[in-house]
């Protein structure tokens, strides 16, 4: 081996410097600061947000803590409440919020109300009469209209409430009472989660709402647009706000992030989950790699079009590895994740394309050990009034099949073990005495689910297992049913068609001719916010 000169460098067979071993500790730690660099700097640029610093969070594990909490924030405003919401309901806690917030407009506090119109299409007009004449404006978001005819796919799906740019919370729920239930007639509330903050990142939240405020049409006043820098810090808690924008794509982006980079485990509750196919294959790849990936889902969900279709994307997860839950109780609502016991998320993102790409959704991503020590107690909570479903072995039922404990499917391998937990059996008693959906509604759950595994299997993307085997048979039928009337009765189908393109035509002339801009938002003075 020849000897090193003096003064040389010695180089490795690949033709590198090889440092010595205090230069080699120096290179280790200037390359991880560099790697922290690069994954914050991902972070933003995934997710457009900065951390916002100087927080308190306070998570609120129920529907009826948060409802309470919103009450009491509107209730102490002194100057303006900012409330938007993709339901709020003709019922008793809607009409709750509704007298409170006239009751403060009297009072001479500004209040502004946003409403989703589709959210909204079954409260009436007149619900929302005491509170304009109270003073307080109430805008609907994306009404039908001819200049827009799709805009109705790109829906407000937020959920916020915002005092004085000084609190503000963020949630997955909307305002009735299946969310409050009905304690006097043993009426149990769904689950669902949010979170309170004080400090800079309700300014931030605040924000949020104006530029929906404003894309709505209307207009706010300086003094209602708070500046985060002007708000002191009141906690040690970092907190990234996610505007998730129709095309933006932000959480979804985010959520990629985070699930190709969790180390030890990954919990996901989530109450309409299809997910598109990269974030299935980035669960999938992380639960291979050993991460502990557990997904929780209602067992009888108030969309059960949705949840059929969610219970087609469960055999590709299972074979990676990912565990999945179905909740017993009444509906489970909530929209979180924690990732290794540091990162979570809340808000209003479900976990499909519809929230990932066209709507307009809110989220906090908080990063704090003992915020997210809090989300995993409440997750493994959840998990006691849960049944976990697999895939079934040989051993036990010939072939391979989905064990799926449910009314509404087939039962392949009931598990006696599941009747001896109490918490499980009270789920089910609660669920028993909450809305369940109508028969109808269940058989579209049994369609849908199909046809989502038809149309995966024909692009290549799985195989038709012996538990979706009838169903997909059913639409195969259909489709040749259909086919048949396409070839003997032409004009069934070609007038609708027609029409579409009639109307889609007409929407595309006066957009030509009335050339609207879109609606001022707060874009620059949100860029200075995030550098801040």
């Amino acid at each position: 081996m020849r000897e090193p000169i003096p003064g040389i460098p010695t180089y490795a067979s690949g033709g590198l410097p090889v440092p010595e071993a205090g230069a080699r500790e120096l290179s280790t730690a200037a390359s991880m600061r560099v790697m922290l660099r690069m994954a914050e700097r991902a972070m933003v640029r995934a997710s457009d947000s900065a951390q916002i610093r100087g927080n308190t969070a306070h998570l609120l594990p129920g529907s009826i803590d948060a409802f309470q909490a919103w009450l009491d924030a509107i209730g102490r405003a002194r100057r303006y409440v900012h409330l938007e919401n993709y339901i709020i309901r003709d019922d008793h806690i809607g009409r709750r919020f509704r007298d409170l917030l006239a009751e403060r407009a009297r009072d001479g506090i500004k209040v502004r109300v946003l409403y989703d119109w589709i959210g909204c299409w079954a409260t009436p007009n007149r619900f929302w009469k005491p509170l304009r004449d109270a003073g307080a404006e109430v805008r609907a978001f994306a009404p039908p209209s001819l200049t827009d005819p799709l805009n109705f796919i790109r829906r407000d799906h937020r959920k916020v409430v915002a005092v004085d740019g000084e609190w503000a919370s963020v949630s997955g729920m909307c305002i009735g009472d299946e969310w409050a239930g009905d304690p006097a007639a043993g009426i149990p509330a769904w689950r669902d989660t949010g979170v309170e903050f004080r400090g800079p990142v309700a300014a931030v939240i605040d924000r949020a709402f104006c530029k929906t405020w404003m894309t709505a049409g209307g207009v706010l006043p300086p003094d209602e647009i708070p500046d985060p820098a002007a708000v002191a810090p009141v906690g040690s808690t970092s907190v990234r706000v996610v505007e998730g924008e129709p095309g933006r794509s932000r959480i979804y982006r985010i959520s990629q992030f985070v699930s190709v980079g969790v180390e030890q485990r990954l919990w996901i509750t989530d109450p309409y989950f299809v997910l598109p196919p990269a974030m299935a294959e980035a669960l999938a790849s992380a639960a291979r790699d050993g991460v502990d990936v557990r997904v929780l889902v209602p067992a009888y969900n108030n969309w059960p079009i949705v949840g059929g279709m969610s219970r087609a994307g469960y055999r590709p997860l299972l074979d990676a590895g990912v565990r999945l839950f179905e909740w017993e109780g009444p509906m489970i609502h909530a929209k979180t994740a924690v990732a290794d016991g540091f990162w979570s998320r809340v808000g209003s993102s479900n976990l499909n394309l519809a929230s990932l790409l066209g709507n307009w959704e809110l989220d906090v991503a908080v990063t704090d050990l003992n915020f997210a020590a809090e989300m995993e107690a409440l997750f493994l909570r959840d998990l006691e009034s849960s049944v976990e479903v697999s895939l079934v072995n040989s051993a036990r039922v010939p072939g391979i099949g989905i064990r799926e404990r449910r009314a509404v499917e087939r039962v392949i391998a009931p598990d006696a073990e599941d009747e001896l937990s109490p918490t499980r059996a009270a789920a089910r008693d609660a669920r028993q005495r909450s809305f369940r959906g109508s028969q109808v509604s269940r058989f579209l759950g049994r369609l849908a689910r199909a046809a989502t595994v038809l149309g995966r299997a024909l692009v290549g993307q799985r195989t038709v297992g012996r538990e979706d085997t009838g169903w997909v048979t059913v639409w195969a039928v259909y489709l040749l049913t259909l086919s048949g009337v396409g070839f003997f009765f032409p004009r069934v189908t070609a007038w609708p068609m027609a029409l579409l393109t009639l109307l889609l035509a007409l929407a595309a002339v006066v957009r030509i001719v009335s050339n609207r801009e879109p609606p001022g938002d707060l874009s620059k003075d949100s860029q200075s916010v995030r550098r801040s």
